[in-house]
């Protein structure tokens, strides 16, 4: 039976680092961490992760900054917006909730940010930095760097020798994810739906890695007895017994038939989800520290 990771529990002790971090910096330097997000429009659901982010920001001792911005705001106007953070020297981390209401385009917008303040790691100059191999000055993007805290947990910080298997090749996941284990010195293959015999393929990790957004698709036959495998999908599927018209969430990975075969496994929920705020805390306090000319704590 594999162990299941608990990422409320790894993710609790990554903000844990972050706080006592933040509080050692400000009572050092004077310098507060300062996350300012950024949300455009209505969409509840952005709302409530916009929410969760600055209660944990709060909560990790940051100066949290909330921009709420109608759907009629301009290209332009948030354009303006972005520009006042990066030249606000209190700011150490700028977030955009995506998605962006249309006809707003997002890139533009992501590009913009500093480099140095862009704590999701989503622009080019960071993800130039990452597949450089330059993980000492970079932001690396806050879920692949969650997935990776419960690789090296598991496997140390070394995984020469290891095969890992990463299913989807996203600019947002799939790509930073392979690069991360690559760096790591992982023997590393990127699947995907063009894949040939992607069970095989699958069969032949000792770290499985999936995020392709389809629900339990990885069933126990495509996994390598006691490998790790690391679910990142978030899927919402039918849930009769629950009610009519009930959902429930599901990763890629059929987690009851995987817990028989892999050796370590991560939940959906309740796996990789919880990290990827964690990571977002660690990565503005990485930037705050960098800012004041300080060594940044590493998690």
């Amino acid at each position: 039976m594999a162990q299941v990771i608990d990422g409320r529990q790894v993710a609790a002790s990554i903000t844990g680092t972050v706080k006592a971090a933040a509080a050692a910096l400000e009572a050092e330097t004077g310098v507060k961490t300062g996350l300012a997000v950024v949300i455009v429009g209505d969409d509840p659901a952005s709302h409530a992760y916009v929410g969760a982010k600055g209660r944990m920001a709060k909560e990790c001792g940051f100066n949290s900054v909330q921009h709420t911005l109608p759907a009629t705001t301009t290209q332009a106007d948030l354009a303006a917006l972005v520009a006042a953070l990066n030249a606000d020297p209190s700011i150490h981390g700028i977030l955009v909730q995506l998605p962006l209401p249309k006809p707003l385009a997002s890139d533009p917008i992501i590009q913009s940010i500093l480099p140095d303040k862009d704590v999701d790691g989503l622009h080019v100059v960071n993800a130039g930095k990452l597949a450089t191999g330059d993980l000492a000055t970079g932001l690396v993007s806050c879920t692949p760097a969650g997935a990776m805290v419960f690789v090296r947990r598991t496997h140390g910080d070394d995984l020469s020798g290891l095969s890992a298997v990463v299913i989807g090749r996203s600019n947002l996941f799939g790509k930073p994810m392979a690069q991360l284990l690559l760096n790591a010195n992982a023997t590393v293959t990127i699947a995907h739906s063009r894949t040939a015999d992607l069970p095989e393929v699958c069969r032949r990790a000792d770290i499985l890695v999936a995020a392709v957004g389809r629900p339990e698709m990885v069933r126990a036959g495509w996994i390598k007895p006691g490998a790790t495998v690391i679910d990142v999908g978030i899927n919402r599927v039918p849930a009769p017994e629950k009610g009519e018209g009930k959902t429930r969430l599901v990763g890629d990975v059929a987690f009851a038939e995987a817990a028989d075969v892999a050796g370590v496994l991560t939940p959906v929920p309740g796996g990789v989800g919880p990290m990827t705020i964690a990571m977002l805390m660690a990565n503005t306090v990485i930037a705050a520290h960098r800012a004041a000319g300080r060594v940044p704590p590493a998690f």
